[in-house]
């Protein structure tokens, strides 16, 4: 019993040894979510270099995960990231994209992502998202993103809604497809009643044929849609 009970601590500890010492091979890279890549399963690796000197023929032993998956995680892309060792030494990265929300087109060009932070545009895919025009600042972000965050869940909206306009007041504006009106939302408060009463508008004109008679439909009011005529 003594004599097996030893032969397993050594075979235990020679596996584990073998283990340990397997030189990692080239990542494998696998994106979770979003199927339109932002960034590619090349840019990813290159990170990974980058931040490990070349994980490629590198011993399992010594490779820090937690600072691989910050590297990854630090790249504006990318929202979450799982780096892990395969028992045959494939070292592999799930990562999870950022998506966006909106489209920033001022002075600056930029996506606002889901949770309501910048994000970069990329080279590889464009995103098919509301536009953002007018006065906006990266770092206040919250009152356009309250709005595409409204547009992205609401199948009317998403059909509809081309372009989020903040002014100078902070007062926001839409523009809809196929419409020559503008929307005129102003303080971002009572949002999903507004957009109630945007839909029923819509639906009325719609069914009337009177939707291009206007040039405003301002939802500032308590219960009331007030209509400027062209």
């Amino acid at each position: 019993m003594v004599a097996l009970f030893g032969l397993v601590i050594f075979l235990f500890a020679f596996a584990s040894g073998r283990n340990n010492a397997r030189i990692i091979s080239e990542p494998n890279v696998k994106f979770v979510g979003e199927n339109n890549l932002f960034i590619t399963s090349k840019a990813v690796s290159k990170l990974l270099i980058q931040n490990y000197g070349g994980v490629k023929n590198v011993a399992k032993e010594t490779l820090a995960l937690n600072e691989l998956e910050n590297a990854l995680k630090s790249n504006p892309m990318i929202k979450a990231a799982e780096v892990y060792v395969a028992v045959d030494g494939t070292l592999n990265a799930d990562i999870e994209q950022k998506t966006p929300v909106a489209r920033v087109s001022t002075n600056a060009s930029y996506y606002i992502d889901d949770d309501g932070l910048f994000m970069p545009l990329s080279r590889n895919y464009s995103a098919r998202v509301p536009l953002v025009t007018g006065y906006v600042e990266k770092n206040n972000l919250k009152n356009v993103y309250q709005v595409a965050r409204k547009i992205r869940s609401d199948d009317f909206l998403t059909k509809h809604v081309f372009e989020i306009h903040q002014n100078q007041d902070n007062y926001l504006f839409l523009k809809l497809r196929k419409c020559d009106f503008i929307v005129q939302l102003g303080e971002i408060e009572a949002l999903d009643k507004k957009i109630n009463n945007l839909k029923a508008f819509y639906k009325k004109a719609l069914k009337d044929k009177t939707l291009q008679n206007y040039s405003k439909v301002n939802l500032q009011f308590d219960n009331q849609v007030i209509c400027t005529k062209i």
